[in-house]
Parts: C-alpha cells; structure tokens; sequence
C-alpha cells in the first residue's frame, strides 16, 4: 500500500509532540522517523514512548559518522532499542559501513529479534553542485559522487542508501531493484521547499523508484495531520 511507503519525520521539539503525531498517524503512514533533534530532547527513551503511542516502525536518522569501532558500538546500542531502520554517512568509508552494519545484525541475533536496515547518506538534500565543488571539493559531479558512495553502500553489506529523488533512477541503475532507495527533499506541489534543495514531489519520487519518502513539514505542521498523510498516499497511487 501506498500509505507503507511513508516515513514521517517527526522534527518536533518535544516527545509529547512527537507522542500525538504518533497517535494521529499511526494508522496512515508506514513508519515514523527520529532526528537529532528530538533524540537529543528525549534520550533513548523516546523509542520507548514511540512505541507505546503506536508507532510500530521507528527509523533512527542517526547519520552515524567516525572511526569503525565507534559507529560499531552505536549501531549496536540502536539495535538493543529495536529500530526498524538505522543510517549512517556513506562518506565515512567502507571500513565504518561494515563494522556498523555487522555489529547491528549481529546484536540484533543475540537479542532474537529482527535486525534493523542500515541504510548510508549519501549527499544531503540541502547541498547543491556548487556546494558540494566549491565547499567540499568534490569535483566530480553530485549525481556521480551519489551513485559512488551508494555502490560503495552495497559493496559495504548496507541495505540501501539516502539519496534526494533527483539521484534515484541512477542509484536504481547502478544497484538494482532489491536495493533500499529512502527519499527525503519530497515535497506535495505548491509546498515549500524549507532549506532543501534538491526535491520532487511525492508522485514523481515514487515513479523514479524510491522505496520509502521522508515528509516532515507537510505533515506535521499541516493543520490536518491526518488529512496531508492521505492525500500524499492518494498522489502516490495515482
């Protein structure tokens, strides 16, 4: 169902806020998403009432990024709070990617319970070619620099990777169709774009490929939560 592939990004600033959406959405969406921000409000816990208010699937935007033995030990603290999903920064290289992801699946096997996907950013939705030649001097080009780190993702054992809709068909390409593709930068028509830069709409994010699209604004501040949630399960199905 359409609905299933809708991660909501809950970017608020408290966990009651967060606990209300929750149990608005639960029904409507797939899966609900953890930033630094509210991670940083409610701790560890946060999963924990997440999961009471009915939250079935939580995704940890913890966009781990240091030496292996370290993202190692954070991947398998995430794993003992029983996340769906977990991320990581491509950019720290393959020997990172392969100790989060092992120390992950492996915790999650001594626990018994389904371990979580481990997905890579690749290039953040709010940078641009500018951004990424002038400032991180990457002179590649980003469709090219994304489709890199996402075939350095799989080869790395990662179930999929980070990337703005605009890099989706070349992700699909290059690593085929079992590969996980989460989208954020999706925004309905006529909606504004914040401080993302490279976005689509939900429909064209869909029709490109991606299996999962991160919406937070849209959502959470419409005045309709739930309303917002199934128009844009609606323009996905259509």
């Amino acid at each position: 169902m359409s609905k299933e592939r809708i991660i909501v990004a809950l970017d608020v600033d408290t966990e009651e806020k967060a606990a209300e959406l929750v149990g608005k959405l639960a029904g409507e969406v797939g899966a609900f998403k953890v930033g630094l921000e509210l991670f940083n409000v409610g701790g560890p816990r946060v999963f924990l009432n997440l999961k009471a208010a009915g939250a079935g699937r939580i995704f940890y935007d913890a966009k781990l990024h240091d030496i292996p033995n370290t993202v190692a030990g954070a991947a398998r603290a995430a794993a003992r709070m029983g996340i769906w999903m977990l991320n990581l920064h491509c950019s720290g290289g393959s020997a990172m990617m392969k100790a989060g992801a092992e120390a992950a699946r492996d915790e999650a096997s001594k626990l018994g319970i389904e371990p979580p996907k481990v997905v890579g950013v690749t290039v953040l939705t709010s940078m641009d070619t500018m951004a990424l030649a002038d400032e991180l001097r990457v002179a590649s080009g980003l469709v090219s620099q994304v489709v890199h780190l996402a075939k350095l993702a799989k080869s790395s054992g990662l179930d999929g990777v980070v990337a703005s809709p605009q890099e989706i068909r070349y992700i699909r390409e290059a690593c085929g169709p079992d590969f996980l593709i989460v989208t954020p930068g999706v925004r309905p028509a006529g909606t504004d774009s914040g401080d993302q830069k490279r976005v689509a709409t939900p429909a064209e994010a869909a029709s490109a490929g991606a299996d999962y699209l991160v919406i937070g604004r849209p959502i959470i501040r419409a005045d309709d939560p739930v309303a917002a949630a199934r128009a844009i399960a609606e323009e996905i199905d259509r």
